[in-house]
């Protein structure tokens, strides 16, 4: 278990991470999403152990996890950007691996060097945005890590890897209750791997969900009026999001459930009315409107 207990880190003047308090349970895929700057990179940082905060702390299991070798060797980062010296092949980094990480196995080494198509005697620095990604992930599976930390992952990776990735890192939480914790903005494919989304803003967390409750809390609607209701207020009572209108036709975001909203809505006697689910974007666009994030002049 990783426990964060009013954590804070900061670069000069900015404030990257802001007394942040946060708990990863053990065989748990998290989702970090969030604004450009909004600190999910730096918290990977320092769960990795790469950056230590300025305040609070971080445990892992119940121990400090900065300058902690024992702690840090059940843990395995992938930054946005993975880092290979310039002779690195993935046999020669492997080689190198097998002495620092005390769960490394050369068999799940040779298993994924032959799921994922890479060569692995060449250079790693000529190889492609993608294929740098693959290596790190080769490598990073094979420590065998209990926490994996893993930074815009998907970026770079063709349709066919990615749905690859994504059973890898579902068997390994179902067989070894691994920990996942992955920064990206690819919430589509967030959507289909993790169980929990913290959403981060301005070094806060906005909101910390399970993503089948965050689904089933927010709906879109559609609604059309032949003559538009005289009341002062159209949607009172109903905690509304946000509202774009076309003419006589409005799009609603609304927080709670149909059967909270329906009946207020139907009393209007709208013409047409349709409620759906909201995907995983449409959540993040609607809290960051909220948090003050202005989506429409960003558009």
């Amino acid at each position: 278990m990783i426990e964060i207990q009013n954590l804070t880190k900061r670069f000069e003047n900015v404030v990257a991470v802001d007394r942040l308090s946060l708990c990863f349970g053990d065989g748990s895929v998290t989702g970090l999403v969030g604004s450009n700057g909004s600190g999910k990179s730096t918290l990977l940082r320092m769960l990795a152990g790469v950056f230590r905060g300025d305040e609070g702390s971080i445990l892992l299991d119940g121990q400090e996890l900065f300058d902690n070798p024992a702690a840090k060797g059940q843990c395995y980062f992938v930054p946005d950007f993975p880092f290979f010296y310039n002779n690195s092949t993935i046999e020669t980094t492997a080689a190198l691996y097998r002495s620092l990480y005390p769960n490394w196995s050369d068999q799940a080494y040779l298993r994924y060097c032959s799921v994922f198509p890479i060569r692995t005697r060449d250079r790693i620095i000529n190889m492609s945005k993608g294929m740098q990604r693959q290596a790190a992930l080769i490598l990073a599976l094979s420590t065998c890590p209990q926490y994996l930390f893993l930074d815009e992952i998907f970026d770079g990776l063709d349709p066919v890897v990615r749905h690859l990735l994504k059973k890898i890192l579902i068997q390994h939480v179902a067989d070894h209750r691994m920990t996942v914790i992955i920064a990206s903005h690819n919430l589509r494919e967030l959507e289909d791997l993790c169980d929990r989304v913290c959403l981060m803003h301005r070094g806060k967390v906005l909101m910390e969900r399970d993503i089948d409750s965050l689904r089933a809390e927010f709906r879109k609607v559609q609604i059309a009026f032949r003559e538009i209701p005289r009341v002062p207020n159209l949607f009172e009572g109903i905690r509304v999001v946000n509202v774009w209108r076309n003419g006589n036709v409005f799009n609603v975001t609304i927080r709670g459930t149909e059967e909270e909203f329906m009946p207020r809505l139907k009393a209007l006697q709208p013409s047409y009315i349709s409620a759906m689910p909201l995907t995983l974007e449409e959540i993040f666009i609607s809290e960051m409107g909220a948090a003050g994030y202005d989506t429409n002049s960003i558009a």
